[in-house]
């Protein structure tokens, strides 16, 4: 229960300040706001404010959430309702790019701040691409590499930290042989060693042997070091894992929804430290999704309001509600594979 109880609030959390972007801009760009829901389905209560037209609601799935707008779908019946002026496409093109992205603004923002917090209560670690601590019966070590020697490419991938080599291990699928490139100690001679991981029996679990140097920040201004790190460190590897996708290294039967983050949530519930940087790293994963030029995300219409900007023709509203509702149709149905996917991984 108390582990369902988190997960609701980081979901919770992480939807509301991405829709509150949305709605925001939309307030201050004087765009007419019929809803303002967490979650969907069934709604549990809703309330109105004074002088406010917003319906502000929670709903039985709290697996997204959404602001309805004036203009922003094709509606004949809303035409003699709501006043022009007052609806999405009758706003100047930076007006409406605003309302746009400021959802995914927010997310990065929030994992940006979550992470300066985790950097000022326990110091941030900064981890590098240098060996050091290695375990002398491990793959790597047992095939050549040592401490102080520095780890350059995996796989022909350049990295340049630990979160680097993290994504290649997962990439690959951390079961098998990687050629793992180093630069020996104090020179420029690099050698390249075909390491297999060894299987830990008690862990069930495969490692490599990689155990690499941290430099700890602390303080206000080693956590804005920090932050930024870990920002640029965490959307750079997500950016490899969407290329990964698409040019087959990767599978989309590796990709985790809503029952593998419950799983993650029940496994770090007790630690402070691990459920701030998982709420810091969804943030930032729903931000970076959300801003793809995919069809019903933020990115998506972002996308064809620049293409409308170049090319001077105005997308019919009509096409363009077809389009974004087809694209939500393919992104439920990849929501329903990746939880049957994380299902199966439970038993």
């Amino acid at each position: 229960m108390i582990t369902l109880i988190i997960f609701l609030i980081i979901l919770g959390i992480i939807v509301s300040i991405h829709e509150f972007g949305h709605f925001i801009m939309a307030k201050k760009n004087g765009i007419y706001v019929y809803e303002f829901s967490i979650g969907f389905g069934p709604k549990l209560f809703s309330f109105r404010r004074k002088n406010d037209e917003t319906e502000y609601m929670v709903k039985l799935i709290p697996l997204g959430g959404y602001v309805a707008l004036a203009g922003e779908t094709y509606d004949e019946e809303e035409k003699d309702k709501i006043d022009e002026s007052k609806k999405l496409y009758n706003k100047s093109f930076l007006g409406q790019l605003s309302v746009m992205v400021a959802g995914v603004f927010n997310n990065f923002v929030l994992g940006f701040v979550l992470l300066f917090i985790i950097g000022l209560i326990f110091g941030g670690s900064i981890n590098t691409n240098k060996l050091y601590g290695m375990n002398k019966d491990s793959a790597l070590y047992i095939k050549g590499a040592r401490n102080n020697d520095i780890i350059t490419r995996i796989n022909g991938k350049k990295t340049n930290n630990f979160d680097d080599i993290q994504t290649q291990i997962a990439i690959s699928g951390g079961k098998k042989a990687l050629d793992i490139t180093v630069q020996k100690n104090n020179t420029n001679k690099e050698v390249t060693y075909n390491v297999k991981p060894k299987y830990d029996k008690k862990t069930k679990n495969y490692y490599y042997g990689i155990s690499v140097k941290n430099d700890i920040q602390k303080g206000f201004f080693g956590s804005l070091k920090f932050a930024l790190y870990k920002f640029t460190s965490i959307y750079k590897s997500l950016i490899i894992i969407i290329i990964s996708l698409f040019n087959g290294s990767l599978g989309f039967d590796n990709l985790s929804g809503p029952v593998g983050i419950y799983s993650v949530v029940g496994t770090v519930r007790s630690n402070i430290h691990a459920l701030l940087y998982l709420t810091a790293y969804l943030s930032i994963n729903v931000g970076f999704m959300n801003i793809l030029p995919f069809p019903a995300f933020d990115g998506g219409r972002a996308f064809l309001l620049i293409i409308e900007k170049i090319t001077k023709k105005k997308v019919p509203l009509k096409v363009e509600t077809a389009i974004n509702n087809i694209g939500f149709v393919l992104l439920m149905i990849l929501m329903v594979f990746v939880t049957i996917k994380d299902v199966t991984r439970l038993f």
